[in-house]
């Protein structure tokens, strides 16, 4: 009888730890799926101990006289190093061309009228954690009876601004107008990211991406929206999937075109060495297998001959950054060659870099200009140090699976291919995911009807099945 009770008192303890383990990983588990809220001070000096002014601001881009004389003088006063015969943009911003986009910046480009097509839309400041956040806020012209808009925040990239959404905000706001249907209309908010554009810069270190995230959250909340769609590529991909990690029962759906994934592990290396010739053993279809290789040229040499600016950022950001904030010439050639590769690496072999094969020189020069007149280019530069310097793979959300349902549209002239296999690893919900047929990096700046489409197609599917609740 003791036996049996002493074997009895055993499998209870056996039990007990157990459940003692069960309970852990299940509580542990439970709080490793969200990312915590980053509730930062970044305004400068000491965090004043009286609460921070809500309120919400109404702003227009605005310049002085002095400012654009100053910038004119500049200009004129530009140093152009001759090019090497026939390198076209491998080298990077071919100075030839340089030479014609900077006359075209002094003798026909015409600011204050760039100003005017920037401030057709309302935009806002407001105060969250220290620094002043400015944001496009378009509300739909008109809507259906009984219908709400559904609030969409959409957040850019490095070296883009919110300029770039300025192309798709009708088709979202209006898309009866531009025959996209009115089943879904949007209410669409577009921050700068602090330290581009009209944002304030951080004043203090760290700032990285789940920093912004909680910025930008913070915003929606003050706004009065408690359930939203967020979308982005380039660091707004980051800024968004982190904002889907910190709060995913406000986000209702997380629409990407551009999707990395930081964690890679094994398969992921046998994939890149065996998925050209199993492609279905790897989840592979044939145009991932179109776009990624052979992986050595469109992989290996593509990081490294595009990544150079990346480094300096994560490494130096203020020691460039202080030729290209001083050169309006700098900061145009710095900036426009980004917009030649990451639109089509091809290019690269065309004198012009084929800048005006997808922009109009005016938009181009607005986007440059938004950079000038804040003076905002190191601290954008800054934003890939804060989220490099503790190295790739080391950080929080990197671990955190997304769980809310998501859209990725893939671009063919993205500079790294994502297929679907390794995304859905770290987006545990895709919803959808298509190949479009044509564009690049700047996805809303290049194609907006087509980043439109996919946007609202991917919508319909979250609200029509209620994908959101079933997270």
């Amino acid at each position: 009888e003791f036996c049996s009770s002493l074997a009895g008192i055993m499998l209870l303890e056996v039990l007990l730890v157990l459940g003692t383990i069960l309970i852990y990983f299940w509580f542990s588990k439970k709080k490793e799926e969200t990312l915590p809220f980053k509730d930062g001070w970044w305004g400068q000096g000491q965090k004043p101990v009286t609460q921070e002014d809500t309120s919400v601001r109404p702003f227009k881009v605005e310049t002085t006289e002095e400012e654009l004389s100053d910038l004119f003088r500049r200009l004129d006063q530009a140093r152009f190093t001759e090019p090497l015969e026939n390198s076209c943009f491998h080298y990077g911003t071919n100075s030839v061309h340089l030479r014609k986009v900077v006359s075209y910046w002094k003798n026909q480009f015409n600011w204050k009228k760039q100003v005017e097509v920037l401030n057709q839309y309302p935009q806002f400041k407001t105060k969250i954690q220290g620094i002043d956040i400015h944001f496009v806020h378009v509300k739909p012209p008109r809507l259906p009876e009984g219908q709400a808009a559904k609030p969409l925040l959409m957040v850019h990239g490095w070296p883009g601004s919110f300029y770039e959404f300025y192309k798709i905000i009708p088709l979202l706001t209006d898309p009866a107008s531009h025959g996209l249907g009115d089943e879904h209309i949007f209410e669409v908010i577009c921050p700068s990211i602090p330290g581009y554009g009209f944002s304030e810069a951080p004043h203090k270190k760290d700032f990285n991406s789940v920093s912004a995230a909680s910025v930008f959250y913070e915003l929606m909340l003050r706004l009065g929206f408690n359930e939203f769609y967020i979308q982005g590529g380039d660091w707004g991909w980051l800024i968004c999937t982190n904002l889907a990690q910190i709060a995913p029962n406000h986000v209702k759906g997380l629409h990407l075109n551009m999707a990395s994934v930081s964690k890679l592990g094994l398969t992921h290396l046998l994939s890149v060495l065996l998925g050209q010739y199993f492609p279905g053993l790897f989840g592979f279809q044939d145009e991932d297998v179109r776009r990624m290789f052979p992986f050595l040229k469109k992989g290996l040499y593509r990081i490294l001959s595009e990544s150079g600016y990346a480094h300096i950022q994560a490494t130096k950001p203020d020691t460039v950054g202080c030729g290209l904030n001083d050169s309006p010439v700098g900061l145009a050639a710095y900036i426009l060659e980004k917009f030649s590769s990451w639109t089509d690496m091809e290019f690269r072999n065309l004198e012009d870099g084929g800048l005006e094969r997808k922009f109009s020189l005016d938009d181009l020069l607005t986007n440059v200009m938004i950079y000038w007149v804040s003076g905002c280019i190191v601290s954008s530069m800054r934003f890939y140090k804060e989220n490099f310097q503790k190295g790739i793979g080391t950080q929080k959300h990197e671990k955190v699976p997304v769980q809310v349902p998501t859209g990725i549209a893939s671009f063919p002239n993205e500079i790294l291919h994502t297929p679907q296999a390794w995304a859905k690893k770290k987006y545990t919900n895709i919803v959808s995911f298509h190949f479009m047929p044509r564009g690049g990096h700047f996805a809303a700046f290049e194609e907006p009807e087509l980043l439109a489409k996919d946007i609202l197609q991917f919508v319909e599917k979250v609200e029509k099945e209620q994908l959101w609740k079933k997270k």
